[in-house]
C-alpha cells in the first residue's frame, strides 16, 4: 500500500490544496494530510480549526486521513509509515524552496522522496496567505476556497 503525507499549515486550506489531494487521492492507495502546528506562521485558526476545516472540505475522498503534527516532517511520515511527501509548485519560487526542503529530508533520511505536482489551470494564484490577506479586508474570497472555510473566514472577520 502506497501512502503519500501532503504537509502544510492549511492556514486556511484552499480550493488548490483540496485540487491536489483529489489527485494525490487517485495516485496513491492513501493521502494523509498532515497539518502542521507552527505557531512559527501565527495561523488564523487553531489547529483543531485548521484539521476540522479539512475535514469537511474533503468528506468525498474515502482514502484520506487528516491530523496535526508538530515534529519533523521526516518523522512525522516514518510515524505514518511513508517515505513519501506530496508538495505543491506554483512557481520557480516555489520550486526552489521546495527542491531545498526535499534535499534536506533526503540528508535527514536515506530514501525520503518527494514528489512535486503543480496546480490544475486557475488555481496557481491561490494561495492562503493572500486569501488571508483579502478576506481581513472583508474581500470575496469564495472562489478560492471552500465554502465551509469561506464561512469561517466571513465569521473570522465579521466587523
Amino acid at each position: 500500500m502506497t501512502t503519500v503525507i501532503y504537509p502544510g499549515t492549511f492556514n486556511p486550506v484552499t480550493n488548490g490544496h483540496v485540487d491536489l489531494v483529489e489527485r494525490a487521492a487517485k495516485l496513491f492507495d492513501k493521502v494523509i494530510l498532515g497539518i502542521a502546528y507552527s505557531e512559527k506562521k501565527q495561523p488564523l485558526f487553531t489547529l483543531e480549526q485548521r484539521i476540522e476545516l479539512c475535514q469537511q472540505a474533503l468528506a468525498h475522498l474515502n482514502n484520506i486521513e487528516i491530523c496535526g503534527f508538530s515534529e519533523l516532517l521526516v518523522d512525522f511520515a516514518a510515524s505514518k509509515g511513508s517515505t513519501t511527501v506530496l508538495r505543491g509548485v506554483r512557481s520557480m519560487k516555489d520550486f526552489e524552496y521546495e527542491m531545498q526542503m526535499a534535499d534536506m529530508n533526503r540528508a535527514m533520511q536515506a530514501g525520503f522522496e518527494t514528489i512535486f505536482l503543480s496546480p490544475s489551470p486557475g488555481l496557481a494564484c491561490i494561495s492562503s496567505s493572500l486569501v488571508r490577506e483579502i478576506a481581513a479586508m472583508n474581500g470575496d474570497v469564495s472562489e478560492f476556497v471552500p465554502a465551509v472555510v469561506n464561512t469561517a473566514l466571513n465569521d473570522r472577520f465579521k466587523t
